[in-house]
């Protein structure tokens, strides 16, 4: 019976799954060639892969970049003010709709820079905020 169950257990995990894992590993490899992985550490390689999952807030605040905005300006003291106050799923939610993505890749928030801006509409009472996703850009009526 342990032959057996051996056996089978090599099957399902091993040998069932071979040719198709060939056909990702050579197809990643091909994109990504592993001479390029093996200088980092797994701890390295799985935040350059998955992106990083926990953040400092209050830097991201720093880093942003304010197009027809001062920092001082009360629609911006008011976002903060809110944004602070969001529960972490929500704040997380926030990149997403920034960004298309709720995790931050490589360097992490030291090096992530997004911008708000005023679009600059006649009736900013008639606007919802949005966000421009492939230039990281909030546009937030005032």
């Amino acid at each position: 019976r342990k032959e057996y169950v051996d056996l089978y257990v090599n099957y399902m995990f091993n040998k069932s799954v071979q040719k198709p894992f060939e056909d990702f590993k050579r197809g990643f490899l091909r994109g990504c060639p592993a001479r390029n992985w093996k200088i980092l550490f797994p701890e390295e390689l799985k935040v350059l892969l998955q992106g990083h999952t926990t953040f400092d807030w209050c830097l991201l605040e720093r880093n942003v970049i304010y197009r027809q905005y001062k920092n001082s300006d009360q629609t911006i003291r008011n976002f903060w003010t809110v944004f602070h106050k969001l529960p972490e799923e929500k704040k997380k939610m926030f990149l997403v709709f920034l960004t298309g993505s709720d995790r931050i890749t490589g360097c992490g928030l030291e090096c992530f820079r997004f911008f708000i801006a005023d679009p600059q509409v006649k009736d900013p009472d008639e606007f919802s905020p949005y966000a421009s996703t492939c230039y990281h850009t909030l546009l937030l009526p005032r």
